[in-house]
């Protein structure tokens, strides 16, 4: 059976890219942050099930909820970088995204006592127009990516790019996409977010089966704390597509996550992808 790599993006429901013009990153600290509880209940439901995942994390989440980092590595999970505080590679200049993936690794790598080696952009904000951000990663000692996804959309994409994990830099560093399925000519995102949580859960397991089975590689699913977290504070003002895309279905996500954990085998980015390439 192939095993498939389950991936948690630590942020909290007000620093998801949607909200950035509705929520100035000067008020996060007057803001109730709920993402701590919310890894918690994931960390438990991980451990009930038997699952080891890879948690993209925010520097910002880190340095805020200490404990938190240290829990996710010593239950075994692979802890990796989200940046500092999620801000899209499409808004940085060279110098300063490597400052914050460079300051982002230190310090998890104090916090959890380990090493981290694997990188997602916000928002997959990694395409054919800043292609110099693998460049910084490899140089600064990421040894994967995992910030592309081969679809057309309106927040990030790249097309073009392959469906699976592909070299980067002179093969010294390892891009790892999403998992997307060809529908009608284009890509499809079937890895997760808010498109797991609009696709019946049937629709995805049939996807991962036929990505399992019929092409013999792994999927690659990621969600975020707060797709748990139906309590969340509502954003006022918000136009109806990024309402729709951000409170659809939360009060589902945990029972069809439940169900993706015990259908398919699940283990961390790095045990999966650096090992085979290695």
């Amino acid at each position: 059976m192939i095993t498939n790599a389950m991936t948690v993006d630590v942020e909290d429901w007000f620093q998801v890219s949607a909200f950035e013009t509705h929520i100035d990153r000067d008020r996060w600290e007057s803001l109730p942050c709920r993402v701590e509880a919310n890894v918690e209940r994931i960390l438990a439901l991980f451990d009930e099930t038997g699952v080891r995942a890879t948690f993209f994390t925010l520097g910002w989440v880190a340095e805020r909820f200490p404990e938190l980092i240290r829990r996710i590595v010593a239950q075994g999970h692979e802890l990796a970088s989200h940046g500092w505080s999620h801000v899209r590679v499409t808004q940085q200049q060279p110098e300063s995204f490597r400052e914050d993936v460079s300051r982002t690794k230190a310090l998890l790598e104090d916090l959890g006592g380990t090493e981290v080696v694997g990188y997602r952009a916000a928002s997959y904000s990694i395409g054919k127009g800043n292609l110099w951000a693998w460049e910084v990663l490899a140089e600064v000692g990421y040894r994967y990516s995992s910030s592309v996804v081969p679809v057309r959309h309106d927040l990030y994409g790249m097309p073009d790019a392959p469906r699976f994990a592909f070299p980067a830099v002179e093969e010294r560093l390892l891009e790892v996409p999403v998992t997307t399925f060809p529908v009608g000519g284009r890509n499809v995102n079937f890895g997760g977010g808010g498109w797991f949580r609009l696709f019946p859960y049937a629709l995805t397991r049939a996807v991962f089966r036929r990505v399992n089975r019929k092409e013999g590689r792994p999927c690659i699913f990621y969600f975020h704390p707060w797709e748990i977290d139906p309590g969340q504070p509502r954003v006022e003002g918000v136009g109806p597509r990024t309402r729709f895309r951000h409170y659809l279905n939360l009060g589902r996500t945990e029972k069809r996550l439940r169900r993706l954990l015990g259908d398919f085998q699940w283990d961390r980015m790095d045990r999966i992808f650096l090992q085979e390439a290695a």
